[in-house]
């Protein structure tokens, strides 16, 4: 997890990069920035009408050029950065989708029930023709939707009933607009009542109705008393503007941001004193003044602070956000993250994408039940100190340099989805190389497995675990993936017995112990064929005396016991309780060893033995004795064997110690060696 944390941040970082690089060209190639200001004399008739249209200012009475470029200094300053998302946004010829209700409850969910938002819906009666026709209406929905006004169309035909409920009887317009300036309140339904049924004059009847909804200001004694009166709102943004009425794309901000910011327009075009606006530091009109707690923020001045919708909502949210708006955030973030698994993860495609979709699930499971405690501490009263001074955190943090060019990356790259995709996956294939340079010295097999293969594995893992659920439980090395033998499936539908046991990956044998056998003298064979028998006697009539006097076990008991475990297939069929393993079997094997010793003048080397090891000089799995430097391998319980004979044994399923029985994939408490016998051979 923290490693595709720190590659997503990696991610950020070359896109902020990314953004000064496209800035230094731009200005390289054409000699300005984005936030330097444009002087509306040297623009073109059409280039004006186009910014006056993304403000939401009517020109439609204005024919000459002089009189449209003063509405647009009015409105405020103009910068190089609106002017090109302006012109951009005027030639993308994108049909906006309007919505269709089929009924009474489609049209209560979507346009009543919406507390903070706008509707503009066209009601066609019962066998009339719509008031607006298809051309203009497809027209008015462009011009709407830039301000966030949606649109919808409500067919009488398809409820009636409702139509007569209603009272419209004949085909007209509907707006909705929240009736209360608190968050969640009532929403009310205006008809249209104008005669001409025109574009411009049906969208001056929009936006009047949205401006009424916003306090205005007419003379300085107002201005003072409302900067000085404190209420409920935290966050206040004025608008010093020699205007009829604001903009639209504040008034559809005011209904937008309803319950969590105020906006009060001061219309300033009659005032003959202005010596208070100079008081609480407004110079020059048009402007736009943030007033928080914390002081008076200049709206404007930094970097992708235009005069438009989109901008100044991006700003808003910063300052003053909804918990919706960090989930939204949280949730666009973790998914990001969780999609650096496709890279980091190496191997088969068919695996990359198993994983991405586990990761992908994993994470937004995490994710909603991580919300599900903060959204109840938040009902909380007690919390609202620590909601304010989160908020507090949040307005002095957004209101730097910094959080500027951060929202101008923004809001460029959500205008270029296909260079936010083509960089992300240009960073996803850089990480996906050094990834796989990294883990090529490590497990070649794991990077260049293919699909067949990985699928092959897959499937043995799912039906170990379908058909061998107590494996799941076994604690044991699981480093690489599942095991390599699609036909032990197979061989296991043949006897239905060993369904029973559990399927383990024989990948912990590469992990065993391994040492070569050493001798600290020479003999000849001879000699160990003489004295080993006689030892090994010696030890087998030991080892029935310790079990006759101490454990009460029969002579055939004790025998199949010993010599069971030395009988490759025969011996994992036997059943020795753990007690009796742990000290009948380990005693035999140092008996031997120190018989061996004495009897023959050949010392083995003990000191190149692993220290939890006991000390054998013989396999019980050949019954052959241990060669001068032949390859030995020792399990967790401590017993040792050779190491083909314990491989052979451990690769056919048999994952236990031919002696005790114990798990061959389990660590044992180290054995303490006793202390050593007297050198003097017995009598």
């Amino acid at each position: 997890m923290w490693v595709k944390l720190c590659c997503l941040l990696l991610y950020f970082l070359a896109l902020f990069v990314l953004a000064r690089v496209f800035e230094a060209v731009a200005w390289y190639e054409s000699g300005f920035l984005a936030t330097q200001l444009v002087d509306p004399v040297a623009l073109s008739f059409r280039k004006l009408r186009t910014i006056l249209e993304c403000r939401g200012l009517g020109h439609s009475g204005l024919p000459e050029k002089k009189d449209v470029r003063e509405l647009v200094e009015k409105s405020g300053d103009l910068m190089e950065g609106e002017l090109y998302s302006a012109l951009k946004e005027e030639e993308a010829s994108e049909s906006v989708s309007s919505t269709n209700f089929s009924g009474e409850m489609h049209f209560y969910e979507l346009v009543e029930d919406t507390k903070d938002g706008i509707w503009l819906v066209q009601v066609i009666a019962n066998d009339r023709s719509p008031l607006v026709g298809k051309v203009h209406w497809q027209k008015m929905v462009k011009k709407v939707s830039r301000f966030g006004i949606r649109t919808g169309t409500f067919n009488c035909s398809s409820d009636p009933r409702y139509c007569k409920r209603r009272g419209w009887l004949k085909s007209t317009l509907i707006m909705s607009v929240p009736q209360t300036s608190t968050s969640k309140g009532k929403v009310m339904l205006k008809e249209y009542s104008g005669r001409k049924i025109e574009v411009e004059h049906i969208f001056k009847w929009i936006t009047a109705h949205a401006a009424s909804r916003i306090k205005t200001i007419y003379n300085s004694e107002h201005l003072k008393e409302e900067w000085n009166r404190s209420d409920q709102y935290r966050v206040k943004i004025y608008l010093f503007a020699n205007l009829d009425q604001p903009p639209a794309f504040f008034s559809a901000l005011s209904v937008k941001f309803t319950g969590r910011v105020e906006f009060i327009f001061v219309n300033v075009e009659n005032w003959d004193n202005k010596s208070y606006m100079a008081e609480i530091g407004v110079y020059k009109t048009p402007s736009y003044i943030l007033r928080t707690p914390e002081g008076i923020y200049r709206y404007g001045n930094n970097t992708g602070e235009f005069i438009s919708l989109r901008a100044m909502d991006s700003f808003l949210r910063s300052l003053q956000p909804e918990v919706n708006d960090l989930f939204v955030l949280s949730l666009v973030l973790v998914n990001l993250m969780a999609w650096m698994d496709l890279f980091i993860t190496q191997g088969a495609t068919i695996k990359r994408f198993v994983v991405l979709i586990s990761t992908l699930g994993t994470y937004n499971s995490l994710l909603i039940i991580s919300w599900l405690p903060v959204l109840g501490f938040l009902q909380l009263p007690y919390l609202d100190s620590f909601y304010e001074y989160s908020l507090k955190l949040f307005r002095y943090s957004n209101t730097t340099t910094l959080a500027s060019w951060v929202r101008a990356d923004w809001m460029f790259y959500s205008s270029h989805p296909a260079l936010f995709l083509s960089t992300y996956l240009g960073h996803g294939l850089l990480i996906d190389y050094f990834e796989k340079k990294r883990r090529r010295h490590n497990n070649a097999d794991e990077v260049n497995a293919n699909n067949l293969e990985w699928l092959s594995s897959l499937w043995d893992w799912y039906t170990s675990y379908l058909f061998h659920p107590i494996a799941s439980f076994q604690h044991f090395p699981f480093d690489s993936d599942w095991d390599e033998d699609p036909d032990l499936f197979l061989e296991r539908l043949a006897f239905p017995d060993l369904w029973l046991h559990p399927l383990i990956p024989t990948d912990y044998i590469k992990n065993l112990p391994m040492w070569r056998f050493q001798c600290l003298g020479a003999h000849s064979d001879e000699e160990m064929l003489e004295t080993f028998p006689d030892s090994e006697s010696d030890s087998d009539s030991e080892n029935k005396d310790v079990f006759s006097s101490d454990r009460e076990v029969s002579e055939d008991d004790e025998l199949s016991a010993f010599h069971g475990c030395s009988e490759g297939e025969r011996g994992c069929g036997v059943e020795v309780c753990s007690c009796a393993s742990h000290y009948c079997h380990r005693e035999p094997c140092e008996r031997k060893a120190r018989s061996y010793s004495s009897y023959g003048d050949l010392e083995p080397d003990w000191s190149a033995w692993p220290s939890d090891m006991l000390h054998c000089t013989e396999c019980v799995v050949c019954l052959e004795n241990f060669a001068k430097g032949c390859l030995l391998m020792g399990l967790p319980c401590g017993h040792v064997f050779h190491q083909n004979c314990i491989v052979m044994w451990l690769a056919g399923g048999r994952h236990c110690c031919p002696v005790c029985r114990w798990a061959s994939y389990k660590k044992k408490q180290p054995y303490t060696h006793p202390q050593p016998l007297s050198s003097e051979p017995p009598s």
